[in-house]
């Protein structure tokens, strides 16, 4: 072979090679191409309508939900108010759009941007007083394409919600919260939506709260009809039941002890009334500052609660011990006042001064001369010693009425406790 030969074998070698080097360049660069939204379009994008749900064959596009409670917080029983931090997802298939062609994966991560030129549920918070979307470190939801046209659409939010309750057994009672999730303008022959049917519902089981507990959460369907039609929509329900240990040891203890203190009085001697009228008044005024702290975190509302009944029949109690007080003085009456100084005798006459003198040593010495006789002392021949004087019998009745409200009053208090806590015993 010639040197012109060889040199022309070995342009056209390095020719080959550069077309095969450019083939498989251009490949790697379409396989590496980004994804655009268009690729997702039907081949006449005209075709696909945003406002449209995908219905297939005339039914209504079914949208599942999914819900990852994280954490309530912020239960506000003045204002009806709760947080509650989640994660809310959304799924449902859309046959109108196109599959990329270099997926190969089970799922595709899409631009949550798109979603402003997609099709999407348009569900919104029911009982929500304010939404938070969380942006740190990045914005906190995604969106991704499966095989099967399905696409997922997942946020983070933390939630104000309101919640409707009811105090007529508080503290005893039990709430139920609510977080519904209902559509703004589908109706449900457009659009309906259902809980996943694999995981609906997770909470997490390290939820702790100060003074309320959860009991229970649930899901259920709160699809409900307007004027406009009827429009589809889901709920998750927790059940908050109130811990009794807060209100037992800040209410209700002390406030039987204030009782039981109003009682003192009943072993103060009668005559002692700035105690007993101080000790009455000091009890009655501190069971009504502990009423008006037992009411500071709660609305005005215009029943009366478990709490509210116990607190008036234990102020009556401290108001009745008083009152037993008023009796008693009013029984003792002036009792205690100093006796009237007797009357002076009237002065004896000047002329019959001797004569009486001589007339009463006679008298004295004839009743000596009679005991003597007889053979019994003067002591003896006393006569029975007087009885009691109303002063003192007034103080009797007065102490007999103390005597017995020892005894009546803690009774009827015992007994007014036990009814009370055998109504409430199915609710602790």
């Amino acid at each position: 072979m010639s040197m012109d030969e060889a040199h022309g074998g070995g342009m056209v070698s390095a020719i080959l090679s550069s077309v095969v080097l450019l083939l498989l360049l251009g490949r790697t660069a379409d396989a590496q191409r980004s994804l655009e939204f268009f690729d997702l379009l039907p081949e006449d994008p005209k075709l696909y309508d945003k406002m449209r749900p995908p219905k297939k064959d005339g039914q209504a596009t079914v949208v599942y939900f999914h819900v990852t409670v994280m954490g309530l917080d912020s239960i506000d029983e003045n204002s009806m108010t709760y947080a509650a931090d989640i994660f809310f997802a959304q799924t449902w298939k859309d046959n109108r759009l196109r599959l990329p062609e270099n997926m190969t994966s089970e799922y595709r991560l899409l631009e949550v941007d798109w979603l402003k030129n997609m099709w999407r549920p348009d569900s919104f918070f029911k009982n929500a007083k304010s939404v938070t979307f969380q942006t740190m470190t990045i914005p906190n939801h995604y969106l991704w394409l499966y095989k099967d046209k399905t696409i997922l659409y997942m946020v983070k939010l933390t939630l104000k919600l309101s919640c409707a309750m009811n105090f007529l057994i508080y503290p005893h009672d039990t709430q139920e919260c609510k977080l519904q999730m209902e559509s703004l303008s589908h109706t449900t022959d457009e659009m309906i939506f259902q809980w996943d049917p694999d995981v609906p519902l997770v909470v997490d089981e390290n939820i702790e709260l100060p003074q309320l507990q959860l009991v229970k959460n649930y899901t259920a369907d709160c699809t409900q009809v307007y004027s406009t039609g009827n429009f589809t929509c889901l709920e998750v329900v927790f059940v908050l039941k109130r811990r009794l240990g807060y209100y037992l040891f800040h209410t209700y203890v002390p406030t039987c002890l204030i009782v039981i203190m109003s009682w003192v009085s009943f072993w103060i001697k009668p005559e002692a009334a700035p105690a007993r009228v101080t000790l009455g008044v000091t009890s009655l005024l501190t069971l009504s500052t502990q009423h008006a702290k037992s009411q500071a975190s709660l609305p005005p509302v215009s029943y009366l609660k478990a709490v509210d009944a116990f607190m008036s029949v234990c102020t009556v109690f401290v108001f009745m011990a008083l009152m037993e007080y008023c009796l008693v003085n009013i029984v003792l009456g002036d009792s205690d006042a100093p006796p009237k100084p007797a009357a002076p005798p009237p002065p004896p006459s000047s002329s019959g001064t001797d004569t009486a003198k001589l007339d009463k040593i006679f008298d004295i010495a004839t009743k000596e001369n009679a005991m003597l006789l007889s053979g019994r002392s003067q002591k003896s021949s006393a006569g029975p010693p007087p009885g009691p004087t109303p002063a003192q019998r007034a103080r009797m009745r007065a102490l007999n009425i103390d005597r017995v409200s020892r005894v009546f009053f803690p009774f009827l208090f015992a007994v007014l406790n036990v009814t009370y806590w055998i109504m409430f015993a199915e609710y602790i």
